[in-house]
C-alpha cells in the first residue's frame, strides 16, 4: 500500500489554509487588528489555490492559466480605483459574483455528471440548492448594488401584485426543484430553476428600503458562503467547504447581530417594505410646522473651544464628502485644547456593517477614541457638544419616542441628550429609512448647512483663531 505524499500535502494545505482563514477572521473582530486579519486570510486564500492547483481532478490547467491574470488585474483595479464611499456597492458586487460562480458551477457539474450516467438523489440535492442559493445571492446583490449607488430608488419598489407575483415563482422553482431531484427532468429544468430563483432574488430585493441594506447585504454573504460549501461537496473539495462554512456562519452571526442592533426581526427586516412611507414631522404645540434653526462656522467653532466633552458621530453623508482627515483634523486641534473627544459608532451607520470604522482607520482616527453605542450612550447628558457629520436614522430620537415611527424601537445613539447638538449637512434631505429627522427641529439642535468637508475645514480654520 503506497503514500499518497501529493494527497497529504495537499490536505496539510487545506488545513493550514482553514486554520489562515479562522485567525484571520478573529482579527477581523476589531479596527486595531483588522488589517493583520485580512492578510491572514490572504495567505490563507494563496496557499489553498496553490494546493488546489496540484490535485489530480483538474482537466485543464489552461482555462486557470487565463483567469488568474484577468481575475488579479480586475480585482487590483477596483481595489485602488474604488473609492471608500463606494466600498458596499463593491462588496455587493463581489458577494454576487461568489453567488453567480456557484450556481453556474452546480449547472456544469450536473451536466458533466448527467453525460457520464444517472445523477445519484443526493447529488441532485446538492446540485439543486447550489443553484438556487447562489442564483438568489447573485440578483440579490445586483439589486443591493443597484440600491446602493442610487441607481434604482432607494425606497422598497413595490407593486400590486408583487407578493402573489413572488409567491408563484417561488412555487414554480420547488416544483422544479422536486422534478430535477426525482430525476423527471433534466439540465434543461436546471437552467429554468436557475432562472426562477434569480427572478426571486430580485424580486425580494426590490421590496427593500435602503435603510435595511446593512442587513441585506450580510444575509446575501452568508447565502453565498452557503452555496460555496455546496459546490464543496459537489466537487468533493475540502477547502470550498471549509470557506464557505465560515463565509456562512460569519454572515449568519453578522444578520442576526445586525437586526439586534436594529432592534427588529429577520423576517420583519426582508418582508415589512420598510421606509415606503415616508413619515412626516410633528406639528408644534400651537399647530405650526417645527423650524430647524442654523447655525454659523464661527458660532460652532465657539462652543467647540469651550467644551469639555465632544462626541463627533460619523454618518453615511461624511463617506460621501470624503471629510473623515478632516473631522480628524478637528478632533486633532479639540484635544490640543484638552477638550475629550470620542467618536460615537452605530452598528448599522453606513450603508454596510464596519462602515464607519473602516473610513476613521483611513483617516487614522486612535482606536481607543472609537466607542460603540452601547458605551457612549450613558455619556451624552454630560456632553457639551454632539457633532453630527452625515448621520441621520441613527441618530432620530422618533425610534425611542414616537410610537407611530417606522423605525420605533431601533437602538439609536442618543445625541438629542446632549446640551448642545450641531448637525452637518447639505440640506434636510431625508435619511436612507426614508423619514424625517425630529432631531434637527430640538431645541437644542443647530443645523450647519453645507459640504461636510468644506464645513470641517472652516471649523478648523475658526478654532484656531477662538
Amino acid at each position: 500500500m503506497s503514500f499518497d505524499l501529493r494527497g497529504a500535502a495537499i490536505s496539510l494545505s487545506y488545513i493550514a489554509a482553514a486554520v489562515l482563514f479562522i485567525f484571520g477572521l478573529q482579527r477581523l473582530s476589531s479596527p486595531r487588528t483588522a488589517r493583520s486579519g485580512n492578510r491572514l486570510a490572504a495567505v490563507g486564500m494563496f496557499v489553498a489555490l496553490v494546493a488546489t492547483l496540484f490535485d489530480r481532478q483538474i482537466a485543464t490547467f489552461w482555462l486557470i492559466a487565463l483567469g488568474i491574470p484577468v481575475g488579479a488585474i480586475i480585482g487590483v483595479y477596483f481595489a485602488r480605483r474604488v473609492p471608500m464611499t463606494a466600498m458596499p456597492q463593491m462588496v455587493a458586487l463581489f458577494n454576487g459574483a461568489g453567488g453567480a460562480t456557484a450556481a453556474l458551477v452546480s449547472v456544469a457539474e450536473y451536466i458533466h455528471a448527467s453525460s457520464v450516467g444517472e445523477v445519484s438523489m443526493v447529488a441532485s440535492v446538492a446540485v439543486v440548492l447550489g443553484t438556487a442559493i447562489g442564483a438568489i445571492s447573485f440578483s440579490g446583490s445586483i439589486i443591493a448594488f443597484c440600491k446602493l449607488q442610487e441607481v434604482l430608488s432607494t425606497k422598497p419598489l413595490l407593486f400590486p401584485g408583487q407578493r402573489v407575483l413572488q409567491g408563484l415563482v417561488l412555487l414554480n422553482a420547488l416544483g422544479l426543484a422536486l422534478m430535477i431531484v426525482s430525476g423527471r427532468m433534466g439540465a434543461s429544468a436546471l437552467w429554468w430553476l436557475f432562472a426562477a430563483t434569480l427572478t426571486l432574488g430580485a424580486l425580494a430585493t426590490l421590496a427593500i428600503g435602503g435603510g435595511d441594506m446593512p442587513v441585506v447585504i450580510a444575509v446575501l454573504n452568508s447565502l453565498t458562503g452557503l452555496a460555496t460549501a455546496i459546490t464543496g461537496l459537489e466537487l468533493n473539495n475540502e477547502m470550498l467547504i471549509v470557506a464557505g462554512m465560515l463565509v456562512g456562519a460569519s454572515g449568519t452571526l453578522l444578520t442576526l447581530l445586525m437586526s439586534k442592533a436594529m432592534n427588529r426581526s429577520l423576517g420583519n427586516v426582508l418582508f415589512s417594505g420598510f421606509g415606503a412611507v415616508k413619515a412626516a414631522v410633528t406639528a408644534g404645540s400651537n399647530g405650526t410646522a417645527p423650524v430647524a434653526r442654523e447655525a454659523t462656522v464661527d458660532d460652532t467653532a465657539i462652543a467647540l473651544a469651550y467644551a469639555r466633552r465632544v462626541i463627533m458621530i460619523p454618518g453615511y453623508g461624511l463617506a460621501v464628502a470624503q471629510a473623515q482627515h478632516e473631522l480628524q483634523a478637528l478632533a486633532s486641534e479639540l484635544g490640543r485644547r484638552g477638550v475629550d473627544v470620542r467618536y460615537a459608532i452605530h452598528p448599522v451607520a453606513g450603508r454596510m456593517p464596519g462602515h464607519m470604522n473602516v473610513l476613521l482607520a483611513e483617516a487614522n482616527v486612535p482606536y481607543d477614541q472609537l466607542a460603540e453605542m452601547e458605551q457612549v450612550n450613558g455619556t451624552f447628558e454630560s456632553t457639551d457638544v454632539a457633532l453630527v457629520v452625515g448621520a441621520n436614522d441613527v441618530v432620530n430620537p422618533a425610534a425611542r419616542d414616537d410610537p407611530s415611527s417606522p423605525i420605533y424601537g431601533m437602538p439609536i445613539l442618543d445625541a438629542d441628550k446632549a446640551k448642545q447638538v450641531v448637525v452637518l449637512k447639505r440640506g434636510m434631505s431625508v435619511g436612507f429609512a426614508g423619514i424625517d429627522n425630529a432631531l434637527f427641529y430640538r431645541p437644542n439642535t443647530r443645523m450647519l448647512f453645507g459640504d461636510a468637508r468644506k464645513s470641517l475645514s472652516r471649523l478648523v480654520e475658526a478654532l484656531k483663531s477662538v
